[in-house]
């Protein structure tokens, strides 16, 4: 699949998650949430992302993803069989991105699905609370290999995502849960702005000076055989990409 087919499916997945109609809520159950708390690490249903040590210097479109339960406690896949919960691994939260409750899909039952995938989100898994989504897909995780290019926080955060039928679609993955956070996640402050970039740009100088442009090259190389490493791997080989 070409990466010019690629990303028009990704946009069209984040449009139709932002064109969704808060005014055709589904749920009027749901209890009010909490109000996102920097200090005390809370972003109730937010979806955070936070710069990889090493590997965002090299690759700042690179990081670390979780995923938060409604009391706004993050959770996040940052090793083998281990899912991290309020300890979010590599740093305090950089950028954020709430997600919308209505927009998920909580069937009371297998025959009266709020979605239109109907018996395949009953085969994936489904879930009755946001937080039991995100606790089943912590349960299929414990029993899984990390692996930064195959298996990694991004799956995990996929895999919640399409238990929840977020937006409608059972089409998460590693590539457009990252192309949300990248194109609609919030900044915490201006210094989370600087603790992702400054290292890139500090490399990037010090390869110039000492390298120069081969340097450069080198770098962007590296960046482009990952980008199309997710994209092939998402698209084109979903069996070695899947965990």
């Amino acid at each position: 699949m070409s990466s010019e087919r690629v990303f028009p499916m990704e946009l069209e997945l984040i449009r139709d998650v932002e064109s969704y109609d808060p005014d055709k809520r589904t749920h009027p159950e749901f209890w009010p949430l909490g109000v996102v708390d920097f200090k005390k690490a809370r972003f109730p249903c937010c979806v955070v992302w936070t710069p990889l040590p090493v590997v965002s210097w090299l690759a700042p479109f690179i990081g670390h993803l979780g995923i938060c339960r409604e009391d706004g406690v993050i959770m996040d896949f940052s090793g083998s069989n281990f899912v991290n919960i309020d300890n979010f691994a590599y740093g305090s939260v950089a950028r954020y991105l709430q997600l919308d409750r209505e927009q998920c899909c909580f069937p009371p039952n297998l025959a009266s699905h709020l979605c239109k995938n109907g018996f395949k989100h009953s085969e994936y898994g489904t879930s009755l609370i946001w937080d039991d989504a995100l606790r089943s897909s912590m349960n299929h995780f414990e029993h899984k290999s990390y692996n930064l290019f195959t298996c990694n926080c991004h799956s995990y955060v996929a895999n919640c995502m399409n238990r929840l039928c977020y937006g409608g679609s059972l089409k998460w993955n590693m590539v457009n849960v990252a192309a949300l956070i990248f194109l609609k996640g919030c900044w915490v402050d201006s210094m989370s702005v600087v603790r992702s970039f400054l290292p890139f740009v500090v490399v990037l100088c010090l390869g110039l000076v000492i390298a120069g442009w081969p340097f450069i090259i080198g770098l962007s190389s590296f960046s482009m055989l990952l980008f199309c490493w997710f994209i092939l791997g998402s698209y084109c080989m979903k069996g070695v990409l899947e965990c």
